[in-house]
């Protein structure tokens, strides 16, 4: 509860600072894609090599996304907010002078640290900053627009700092919008903790991010050590027994980090596989992509920047009519339409080669983007919509986590069949040199990974999604997150995580006004035995 009343210009000096926290990681993400070719030829990097320097920083953030978001609510959320600042700051720095690929992705671990504090952190301040409602969703609706010019940024200013500086020079920038921020978070922030915090749970944060770390890692060295290696398979094995345990802990835990009741519900199920295969769809495309327009077509870093913005367009575009289409007809036929645009574009980039005509790439972007932009509304509102008001919070933020999640997948997964593809044609080829190396890895192998976790997304939008909305006004305190979520890319996809802290309680006559529309689901939701938990993410929040 924020303490003092702030005047209207301190209000959105608080979201200037917390829209500058977005801002750094939603352009580190991009920009880090841009300058994978440079990466891979000064540190001489191996496919999986590359995968670490994404997924290296994709697996921390996730694994600690929930955990900072309790830190804030227990130890105060401008003090987390300034940690995270100070952490991310410190990453990019020694990400800047890392002396070898190793110590680069160790020090992207370090930024994850520092990422996973700022934007959950960030948005619930930013909730408790503005209590008038519809001030709140004014300020949301600009933390959502930050998403967007990130992602249009980033590439392009990755292209001309990596193309006239060094690659060096994408950490750079974070570093003077880090220490401003900072600062000001000190003189501007006002102080502000849950009333009644969740208990840390140790234990099933060890056991996240042991199976987060197992299981990336055996996708990722299956293809070197075979993927019926002993080395592989006990990886495979020791993330297995890692989630039953993690299954079996929470499920006895009155406080859980994850209540893995939620996952009876069908709805709320369905939303976070399709959150999987929708980032990681998009994680795999940028990791091919990067590589196709660089070392196969020979573009310079800007030149590619350039070629890739019709993505972020279709992303803007599709982001906030989703948002408007979810809340007149519910999430089903955005859903649809995602997956079908998602799935068509893949589809136009499976036939990319050197000789593809620079309109058919537009054309295939602009698509992708556009089916990407319209998923990320109905995922979040199909999460909550499944769940009873007060555990709306709770449903969000693990739907949000797992965006996280199918980004390291899905980076981890194309990488992998990259990767058998260059082992086979070296092996035909007699280790035939350049045209069996990271370049060929851009094979229609690995596109059509991203074709099927399209597709995924469309079949589980056809047999997931509730057919009408359900949500009513049940859950209509959470439309302003959900508006903002929906304008984030997926390597933006932390501003999704906020939106778990920023989906405060429904009062109780909102809760009553959308009971009836809800009721089918949350009875789904008793009958799998889901308790409100006081406290939970959401709670002490207005």
């Amino acid at each position: 509860m924020v303490e003092v009343e702030l005047t209207r210009n301190r209000r959105f000096a608080v979201l200037g600072i917390c829209s500058m926290s977005l801002l750094i990681v939603g352009l580190d993400n991009t920009i880090v894609n841009i300058a994978l070719p440079s990466l891979r030829r000064d540190f001489d990097a191996s496919p999986a090599g590359l995968q670490w320097s994404i997924d290296g920083y994709t697996i921390v953030l996730a694994s600690l996304l929930m955990l900072a978001g309790s830190m804030g609510d227990r130890l105060g959320r401008r003090r987390i907010f300034q940690a995270g600042l100070a952490l991310f700051t410190l990453g990019s720095l020694l990400c800047s002078i890392a002396p070898s690929l190793h110590w680069l992705v160790a020090f992207r671990m370090v930024q994850a640290v520092g990422g996973s504090m700022l934007n959950p952190v960030a948005m619930s301040i930013i909730t408790n900053t503005f209590t008038d409602p519809r001030e709140r969703a004014r300020a949301i609706g600009v933390w959502g627009a930050v998403v967007g010019i990130s992602m249009a940024l980033g590439p392009v200013l990755g292209g001309v700092l990596v193309e006239w500086v060094g690659w060096r020079s994408i950490f750079w920038i974070n570093i003077p919008i880090g220490l401003i921020a900072l600062t000001l978070a000190q003189l501007y922030v006002p102080e502000s903790r849950a009333s009644r915090p969740r208990r840390l749970d140790a234990v099933g944060q060890v056991l996240v991010i042991f199976i987060l770390a197992t299981l990336t890692y055996s996708l990722i060295a299956a293809p070197e050590a075979g993927w019926t290696s002993a080395r592989t398979l006990g990886l495979l094995a020791g993330a297995g027994v890692a989630v039953a345990l993690l299954v079996r802990y929470e499920s006895r835990r009155e406080e859980p980090l994850l209540d893995v009741r939620l996952f009876r519900v069908a709805s709320f199920s369905g939303a976070t596989l399709t959150a999987v295969c929708a980032l990681g769809a998009l994680g795999g495309s940028l990791l091919l992509n990067t590589i196709y327009l660089q070392d196969v077509r020979g573009y310079q870093p800007l030149h590619a920047g350039l070629v890739t913005l019709p993505m972020a367009a279709g992303i803007i575009i599709g982001a906030p009519l989703s948002g408007r289409a979810v809340a007149r007809f519910g999430p089903r036929p955005s859903l649809l339409a995602a997956g079908v645009g998602l799935t068509l574009g893949s589809l136009a980039m499976v036939g990319f080669d050197a000789g593809s005509s620079t309109g058919q790439l537009l054309i295939a972007y602009t698509v992708f983007g556009a089916g990407f932009g319209l998923v990320n509304a109905p995922i979040t509102n199909t999460a909550v919509s499944g769940m009873p008001v007060e555990q709306a919070g709770v449903a969000a933020a693990v739907a949000s986590t797992s965006r996280q999640v199918g980004q390291s997948l899905g980076v981890a997964l194309v990488g992998s069949v990259a990767a058998v593809t260059v082992t086979a044609a070296a092996g035909g080829a007699g280790g035939g040199g350049e045209s069996t190396t990271m370049i060929d890895a851009m094979s229609p192998a690995g596109r059509w990974v991203v074709v099927a976790a399209s597709a995924a997304t469309l079949v589980l939008g056809l047999t997931t999604a509730p057919r009408r909305r359900r949500v009513a006004d049940a859950v209509a305190s959470a439309a302003p997150a959900a508006s903002a979520a929906s304008a984030a890319p997926a390597v933006s996809v932390v501003s999704a995580v906020s939106m778990g802290a920023a989906v405060p309680p429904a009062s109780p006559g909102v809760a009553k006004a959308g009971g009836d529309a809800v009721d089918g689901q949350q009875q789904a939701a008793a009958q799998a035995g889901i308790r409100v938990v006081a406290g939970g993410p959401g709670a002490g929040q207005q």
